[in-house]
């Protein structure tokens, strides 16, 4: 027996076996260098060390020889429990100590419930039903936990020695004590998210060291983050300068930009916190937060600079941005959404599976440039999912620009601040708020905890007035249904040009657009816009609006008229600019933001208009739709106040002082909704996530069971993470085939390497729209989606795809708030 050789995978391409002792050593390895210089290394390489602990066992070992030579004969998956031995090793060393010190016994809770973890998700330390599913994993007896004490001896005898392993895992507590002394807050908080950097830090050094064993590659081409961010910033200033040569230059609006980019450049230098950059609309702000990045990246050792997005269609173009100056393709990535469709099952990642390549490939945002949305964020902290948290840990020694940041959800707000406050306090990193429209997150209970003085942009109101290129007609005191809509667009139409026409459901943007298409008016090219369509159709009709705005400017005999209609998803961000906006009455930065598609460069030499009007055909009586309807609320008393009296905030109502009157009446309104409420437990998501063992469910345990819980920790991680959502009503990822969507769609059957699927997977997401369930559940009963890898991927047949709608589903449409 102690001469055999214990395994911790087979190789799927040619049945080589990797040691047990081998992966273990690996993991740890990785782990240790994932956690970088937090000074929790030895927390993170404790977790690798002991994650595969149970594999030392015949148990297992006989399993696993069947999973791959004999399948037919093989166990049910999962079927040995592999996982529990490391959280139990750790929980019989610490928790049951004669002298029971309390950083160890939060260190083998944090510890302990990554490794028990690691093939499913972060696991309840107590739960609804005040039961500990930990507990019940770590204190599994002989019957249910058999050759524990073998597996035990042989992890001693084969990977490390007793005596250093007690001396590793001291380091560890070393580290703990100092990682609380240091924190700043609520103590609860800082252990949960702890915690998850640790899980993130495991498991993706689990995946990684896996898959570069089954690629038969242990040593990887390092990226040198820092001599990228040199080149990438030469090659930016070098941009800027040929930008600042040519004879447009000179505008008063360029000169503002190259001023405002200047100060990003200086402020760089300044040491790393959250700071906010409030260009206005149409200010440049994409390449002006480069160059902040960049700087400061580069002067602060960071790792990665990462933009977070609130709309795919905002990645697509900054990414072509910033392709275009920093030209690189390689080191750039746009993570649009999760084409993988995770099925939340225990062991998951099992070998000899058609899934097993799925969970390997490389999804981790292992890139020196990535772009993201707030959704995917957000996800990566709460979401349950290996796949989400395996990305947590990249987030640290980083620079993160929130592109729009006034578009966090709601219901995410404190968990958004809790995220960034760990991040700056804990993960060295840098954060970056950008916008025009500044929300107060440091006027909410939860409060994020920016640096004082830490506007970048100087003599904002000044700034703001030089940029004024619009004015606000309020035409919402009488509602227009669609035909009066069109009459009022067509009447602009006789002494304007071009017209962009934002409303807030995908419903009403699909009616009125087939109501102006069906007049077939001459001259008039009317253009619809949704994220029913994939992010490569969207970049392609804005690519044409584009051409035609510019095709007028150049050639005003020709007559064209333009009419856009579109979501919200073209407000926020996109580079794009019409003589005339109409917008539906909605929250104020939403307004500011839709002015910002308005005479975006000055070049109408005059004060264009942007239309308020009341949709009388919009529903947006429905309980998901609350935002959109008390934002609106807000609005229409500031318009009130300024019918009054024209001088109040300023005479402009898109002046900062409106703006913070808008926002801070905005959190008051919705203050209920700002931790995530789970009315079906009568709890919030930061309730379940930092539950305190003397309050919460810790105290409805002492009642029942008429003892305290014999834990420090008592968060319901993975309750919370089953009811966290960005997007309220849950959407399936589904690849369409629209242009070289088809092309990745035939390639999926074919048979690819590990790495080979990695990259397909990432071309996809350009290629994939993100469907309501009951949309997903109408197209499947029409058949007319198909399956791969389990079902862990999803496809659209090419009948359900359109040019003029994309994803073509008859009926009612959603609110379109987030895209993946």
């Amino acid at each position: 027996m102690q001469s055999r050789q214990f395994v911790a995978h087979y190789r799927q391409s040619d049945q080589q076996p990797q040691l047990l002792r081998d992966h273990l050593l690996q993991v740890k390895r990785l782990a240790e260098l994932y956690s970088g210089n937090l000074n929790v290394t030895h927390i993170a390489g404790l977790a690798g060390l002991l994650h595969d602990l149970g594999k030392y066992t015949d148990a297992f070992q006989n399993y696993l020889w069947l999973a791959v030579f004999h399948p037919e004969r093989a166990p049910k998956r999962g079927s040995v429990d592999h996982a529990s031995a490391g959280g139990k090793l750790l929980y019989n060393l610490f928790h049951n100590a004669p002298n029971r010190d309390v950083y160890k016994l939060l260190l083998a809770e944090i510890v302990g419930n990554a490794i028990i973890s690691h093939h499913s998700y972060l696991t309840d330390f107590l739960d609804p039903n005040l039961t500990s599913p930990y507990l019940k994993r770590v204190t599994k007896d002989e019957e249910k936990l058999p050759e524990y004490d073998q597996s035990v001896a042989l992890f001693y005898k084969e990977t490390m020695p007793h005596e250093a392993f007690i001396k590793y895992a001291n380091r560890a507590v070393q580290e703990l004590q100092q990682y609380i002394k240091t924190s700043k807050g609520n103590i609860i908080e800082k252990l949960t998210l702890l915690l998850r950097f640790v899980y993130s830090c495991l498991i993706d050094a689990d995946r990684t060291n896996t898959r570069q064993f089954e690629e038969n590659n242990m040593s990887e081409e390092a990226v040198h983050p820092l001599t990228l961010f040199h080149q990438y910033y030469q090659r930016l200033i070098r941009h800027l300068t040929h930008l600042n040569e040519q004879p447009s230059a000179k505008t008063t609006i360029n000169r503002l930009r190259n001023e405002m980019s200047t100060q990003c450049d200086h402020f760089a230098e300044n040491s790393p916190g959250v700071y906010t950059l409030s260009i206005p609309t149409g200010g440049g702000k994409t390449l002006a937060s480069l160059r902040y990045a960049l700087k400061h990246a580069q002067l602060y050792h960071k790792k990665r600079v990462i933009y977070v997005i609130p709309y795919t269609t905002i990645i697509e173009q900054n990414a072509e941005v910033i392709r275009s100056v920093l030209k690189d393709n390689q080191h750039i990535l746009e993570h649009h959404s999760n084409v993988v469709n995770e099925q939340y099952t225990e062991n998951e990642m099992e070998e000899a599976t058609e899934k097993y390549k799925l969970d390997l490939a490389r999804d981790n945002w292992d890139c020196p440039v990535i772009l993201t949305t707030m959704v995917q964020f957000l996800n990566t902290f709460y979401k349950r999912g290996s796949r989400n948290i395996r990305r947590l840990h990249r987030l640290t020694q980083s620079v993160i620009v929130f592109d729009e940041v006034q578009k966090v959800p709601i219901h995410c707000v404190t968990l958004f601040n809790q995220a960034l406050n760990f991040l700056s306090h804990f993960g060295q990193t840098t954060i970056l708020l950008c916008t025009a429209t500044q929300p107060a997150l440091d006027f909410v209970h939860h409060r994020l905890e920016t640096n004082s003085n830490g506007e970048i942009v100087g003599h904002l109101q000044d700034v703001a007035e030089a940029f004024k290129r619009v004015n606000i007609v309020d035409y919402s005191r009488h509602a227009m249904n669609n035909q009066q809509l069109v009459d009022f667009l067509l009447e602009r139409l006789q002494k304007i040009n071009s017209i962009l026409v934002i409303l807030n459901t995908k419903s009403v943007v699909r009616k009125l657009y087939q109501v102006l298409n069906s007049q077939q008016y001459q001259d008039i090219y009317v253009y619809h816009l949704s994220t029913s369509m994939c992010a490569v159709h969207r970049e392609k009709i804005l690519e044409k609006v584009k051409q035609q705005l510019n095709e007028i400017k150049r050639h005003p005999e020709k007559k064209i008229k333009i009419i856009c209609i579109s979501t919200q998803l073209i407000e926020a961000g996109v580079d794009i600019s019409f003589e005339c906006v109409v917008r539906s009455l909605a929250g104020l930065d939403s307004i500011a933001q839709a002015a910002g598609r308005c005479n975006r460069n000055g070049e109408y030499r005059r004060l264009c208009n942007v239309y308020l009007i009341n949709h009388a055909e919009e529903k947006l009586g429905s309980p998901a739709l609350r935002t959109i309807r008390e934002g609106k609320l807000i609005t229409e008393n500031i318009l009130a106040d300024l019918h009054r009296d024209p001088t109040n905030y300023e005479g402009n109502i898109l002046s900062k002082t409106a703006m913070d009157w808008y926002f801070k009446n905005y959190f008051t309104a919705m203050r209920d909704e700002l931790n995530l409420k789970v009315p079906r437990l009568h709890k919030t998501i930061v309730n379940l996530l930092y539950d305190d063992p003397n309050n919460g469910y810790g105290k409805a345990y002492q009642n029942e069971h008429h003892h305290r819980l014999p834990l420090c920790l008592s968060s319901s991680l993975r309750t919370a993470a089953d009811f966290f959502y960005v997007i309220k009503d849950e959407t399936l990822s589904v690849i369409v085939p629209y242009g070289k969507g088809k092309d990745i769609i035939a390639q999926l059957g074919s048979s690819n390497s590990i790495d080979d699927l990695g990259k397909l997977l990432r071309q996809a997401q350009r290629y994939s729209v993100n469907l309501y369930q009951q949309e997903a559940d109408q197209l499947d009963r029409e058949k007319q989606l198909s399956f791969y890898f389990e079902k862990q991927i999803v496809v659209l047949n090419e009948a359900s795809y359109s040019d003029e709608f994309g994803v073509d589903i008859k009926g009612e449409g959603n609110y379109e708030g987030y895209m993946y």
